[in-house]
């Protein structure tokens, strides 16, 4: 953990600086403090409503691994797997939520990491379907000749990803036992750091493959996906506007998707870093926005929005006797019972066995 959670502190130092370089600490102080409070207030209520959606998702994802999970229990879960992120490094707070799960419920460690992985798979897809949507309604702003070329080439990327990402998803939903053994002859390449959570994560993924093939399942976690990214939206749009930043609906649902898809590279807890960096781009060089103000509205919305979750997660793995030593421990636990399951030795990934069943 010490090498990622130091690469996660270098680049978010790094983008902090990217984002912050050339303005004045005081006009963005300034900017923070003549925000309007109950604009501000009503943003943070909107974003931390995301968890509550997080949780009703959730059980869409899990009824095929473990049907009739509490709602109790899942909230508590999630709030404390943000809390870790929030808190800790490496993102160990995802593995922390899974390791919570299973000990506030009767499922299996490796049933609700899986879950994880494809809550992450959905999150994902959403969140650039929603970037092409926000792109082709009234309001995007237009680009000039060169930031239109780097911003298509950036845009024809992103859609081969998740081209390349439903294809793999469509094989192994199909031919799960041949797409395994490919998977895993391609990884061997890789040094064991890189190979190791690879193979972890495509056990847990087919260990929790069921939804793919239920139709209602299914239909019901994209919905409250799209509910759930639609919210987080409102959220950065009331947010803006607490801090006199007049764009449109558009622009809180562009922002938001660069956002997270920035938060998931790696950085030093809480996402500093990702979080100013992705929203000076979006609100400075495309919509023009006040340099002072877009900062002031990334740093404090960021910052506002950062105490919720954490309190609640604190809350609830204090009820639960969780340690934030613990915590940081939910990886290891929960990467050994991947491999228990599945029978692989990380040190070998082509050493022969039996792929596990997709349900």
């Amino acid at each position: 953990m010490a090498w990622k959670a130091g690469l996660g502190i270098v680049i978010s130092i790094a983008l902090l600086w990217y984002a912050f370089r050339n303005e004045d600490p005081a006009e963005i102080a300034h900017e923070i403090s003549r925000a309007n409070p109950w604009l501000l207030l009503l943003a943070v209520a909107a974003a931390t409503f995301v968890f509550w959606i997080r949780a009703w998702r959730w059980r869409s994802i899990l009824d095929p691994v473990r049907p009739g999970t509490s709602f109790r229990a899942r909230f508590a879960a999630v709030n404390i797997g943000f809390m870790g992120n929030n808190l800790l490094p490496s993102r160990v707070g995802e593995f922390a939520r899974a390791y919570a799960l299973s000990r506030l419920e009767p499922v299996p460690l490796v049933a609700a990491f899986s879950t994880l992985v494809l809550e992450r798979l959905f999150d994902g897809i959403m969140l650039v379907l929603f970037l092409f949507v926000a792109m082709a309604l009234p309001g995007f702003p237009e680009v000039r000749i060169g930031e239109a070329a780097q911003f298509t080439a950036v845009a024809r990327g992103l859609a081969v990803l998740v081209t390349g990402a439903m294809v793999v998803l469509f094989l192994l939903v199909l031919f799960p036992a041949r797409a395994v053994r490919v998977i895993e002859r391609i990884v061997v390449i890789l040094p064991k750091a890189l190979r190791r959570p690879i193979i972890d994560a495509l056990e847990a993924f087919l260990a929790g493959v069921s939804i793919l093939r239920d139709p209602v399942l299914l239909a019901t976690a994209t919905f409250w996906s799209v509910v759930l990214w639609l919210v987080n939206a409102v959220g950065f749009y009331l947010g803006m506007r607490a801090f006199d930043i007049d764009l449109p609906y558009v622009a809180a649902v562009f922002l938001q998707s660069c956002v997270a898809l920035a938060v998931s590279v790696p950085s030093a807890p809480g996402f500093f870093g990702p979080f100013e960096a992705a929203s000076s781009v979006v609100l400075v060089d495309m919509w023009g926005t006040e340099a002072s103000k877009a900062l002031g509205f990334a740093l404090g919305f960021h910052i506002a929005g950062f105490f919720p979750v954490t309190i609640m997660g604190l809350f609830y793995a204090w009820r639960m006797g969780l340690s934030l030593r613990g915590m940081a421990r939910s990886e290891e636990v929960v990467e050994s019972a991947v491999e228990h399951a599945s029978g692989v030795d990380p040190d070998d990934p082509d050493a022969a066995r039996e792929p596990p069943a997709a349900h």
